[in-house]
């Protein structure tokens, strides 16, 4: 009983430790861009050494992927939350809206969503960064389709519909949050969103068709 007192704040002082390096770096990343922060840089705004950033982060991308990690996590218990009976576009719709909302609105502070935006433009102009986001979200689309095989009562192992789906998905995302991005904040992302989607309902709403050996 008298450990998970201990625990929680331990808990609650890594999460104060990481949210500070993370803020150090993104304030120094706006300022001078990514190849002109050091780690050593980041680990003196932020008040710590640079023993306790690699314990916390293991590269300078990590902390700014950081700002996106949660995204898949996100994406995945919004898809669960809707009704069963929703459309797999609309349900799909909304699950990708929970991560382009924390895009585009997601950092605490006054200028949050101005911040934000530099974040995310710094990730899809830096090689490495971009990278690292789109390896990021190879484990969204496993998990977005295991969500959706789970969901429509399909084998995710057989079926094709969960893997492309998610992957119809993911790429409404990642075309909304770059035009976005292009157009520095100038346009709605919701309305990006949804005319990505849009595009794409008839394929995502196309899960009973049945294969030609399936007919009688």
């Amino acid at each position: 009983m008298s450990l998970q007192p201990g625990v929680s704040m331990a808990e609650r002082k890594r999460q104060l430790v990481t949210t500070e390096l993370t803020e150090a770096a993104l304030q120094l990343l706006a300022l001078k861009g990514f190849d002109g922060v050091t780690v050593d840089e980041i680990a003196a705004r932020a008040g710590v050494s640079k023993r306790t950033f690699f314990r916390y982060f293991a590269s300078k991308e990590d902390v700014v992927v950081r700002f996106l990690t949660d995204l898949g996590t996100g994406m995945c218990e919004e898809l669960a939350a809707r009704p069963a009976g929703e459309r797999p576009s609309l349900a799909l719709r909304h699950a990708v809206w929970a991560a382009m909302a924390e895009c585009s609105d997601g950092l605490d502070g006054p200028d949050h969503a101005a911040k934000a935006l530099r974040v995310v433009q710094l990730i899809l102009r830096t090689p490495a960064l971009l990278a690292r986001f789109l390896e990021r979200q190879e484990q969204w689309r496993a998990d977005l389709a295991d969500r959706l095989a789970r969901r429509l009562g399909l084998d995710p192992a057989t079926d094709l519909y969960p893997q492309l789906a998610a992957g119809m998905a993911l790429t409404a995302f990642n075309t909304a949050l770059r035009r976005w991005s292009e157009s520095d904040g100038a346009v709605d992302p919701a309305d990006l969103l949804d005319r990505a989607i849009a595009v794409m309902t008839p394929a995502l709403d196309a899960t009973g068709t049945p294969h030609p050996l399936d007919r009688d």
